[in-house]
Formats: C-alpha cells, structure tokens, sequence
C-alpha cells in the first residue's frame, strides 16, 4: 500500500469579546476566541499527492474555539472542526468520491478535528506575533493520530481597521502539519497480483485464489493497530471480479 501525505493549512481569524490588549500586556486574564464565521472568510485547505493525480482542497466552514491566558499562550486548549461534507476540490463529481463512503465517509464520520494539547517552541516574531508547535489530536475517518502542527498566531487588539472583519480583539492563526493517509485506512486504486477468497464459517478458514489480471480497487478500508509491539494491518478491500468461484 502506497503512503500518501496530506497537508492541511488552517488560516482562521477568531473574534474575542473582551478587551485583552496583546500577547505582552501585563494583564493574566483567560480569553476565548470563536473561529466560526457566517461569512466563510476562514479557510482550511489540504494537499494530496497519489500516483496518479495531485489534490488541493479548501473548506470555508470551519469552526471550534481556543481559550488561553493572555501572559501563557502555552494554557491554550480548544477544538477546531471542519464538516467533511463542506471540502471542495474544484471539480463537483471529485467532491461526491471523496466524501462518498468509500473514501472520507461524510455520513458516518461528518466531522474533522484538531484538539490542542500542548504547546512547545514558542518564539516572539514581531510585537503581537508568535510562533510555536502546537501538538494534537487529528481525527478523521473515525481514526486519531497525534500530530504536530507549526504555527504562527498574530494578536489584532480591536481598532478601526479590525471593525472592518468583525468587533472585538482577533486572533489570526496559521496552522500546517502532515497526515499520512495510512492511519485513517481508506482508499481506491487497482491491482494486477492479488489473493482473494472466501470464509467458511463452519471450517473457520480462508479458501483462497490468486488473481494477476488487472482489476479495479473500488474500496479499500481498515485500520492500523499495533500488535506486541508491531504494527498490524487489517484491511478488506472490493475487487469486482467477474464469474470468481471459491
């Protein structure tokens, strides 16, 4: 099974409420920021590279809140959420495949996630602007990877000019990290050598054949775990094999 890695790219301005002044005020108070914009002017975008075709993707729905204590950006905690159904590739029939269940299987797993944790790394940029490495938990798929995302996060104490997008104090984020595709265990492709077979309950066994005609992978789903100490691989895949008898 070929590895694919998928990049996605948060760029999401939150709106706080409150009066906070900056990442350098000497005020401790908490602050919550709130991504979800009715505008869509929030944006996460992914890329996908396979064998056969590179795939960028945007969504403009993106939601989830952030809480930190101005003076300590490492106490943040929240959630960030992207319906699957809301991912856009550009062209509408890709769309349908991707979110169909033999891929991101929207009806069954509606949501992607990125839980914060913890913080690391933190440098002060420029003033209000800084950087650092925000692990997390990244769900989709029903499966869970830890992953750890370079960010950059820009404090915008509310002013004229930030009125313009939405009132109170904003807080701009960029977020980058990589997926491999191989935990969340869902794909299609093709096939020229493969072993397929049928399960005889009473026998409690596998009859099996060899094919090395080429045939299409309609679906291919699974889940990697670990077994004493190992990873183990278990994956059911759907090869429309014409007149197959066991």
């Amino acid at each position: 099974m070929k590895k694919t890695l998928k990049t996605f790219l948060f760029i999401l301005v939150a709106i706080s409420f409150s009066f906070a002044q900056g990442f350098k005020v000497d005020d401790s108070g908490e602050q919550t920021f709130n991504f979800e914009d009715k505008k869509g002017r929030n944006q996460a975008s992914f890329f996908s590279t396979t064998p056969l075709e590179d795939i960028t993707g945007i969504s403009n729905n993106v939601k989830g809140k952030v809480t930190f204590n101005v003076s300590d950006i490492k106490t943040i905690n929240g959630t960030i959420t992207i319906p699957v159904a809301s991912l856009d590739t550009g062209i509408e029939l890709r769309n349908e495949h991707l979110i169909s269940d033999n891929w991101m299987d929207a009806e069954s797993y509606p949501n992607i996630t990125f839980e914060i944790k913890s913080v690391s790394d933190v440098k002060t940029e420029v003033g209000n602007k800084l950087s650092a490495k925000v692990t997390g938990n990244f769900t989709a798929h029903g499966v869970t990877k830890e992953v750890v995302a370079d960010v950059t996060m820009t404090y915008l104490v509310e002013s004229e000019q930030t009125k313009q997008r939405a009132p109170g104090d904003l807080l701009g984020v960029q977020a980058k990290f990589n997926v491999n595709l191989g935990y969340i265990a869902s794909g299609i492709g093709a096939t020229d050598n493969a072993v397929v077979g049928v399960y005889d309950m009473n026998q409690r066994t596998y009859h099996p054949t060899e094919i090395s005609t080429f045939y299409e992978i309609t679906n291919l789903s699974g889940n990697i775990s670990t077994m004493k100490s190992k990873p183990y691989f278990h994956f059911r895949k759907r090869i429309p094999v014409v007149g197959y008898k066991a």
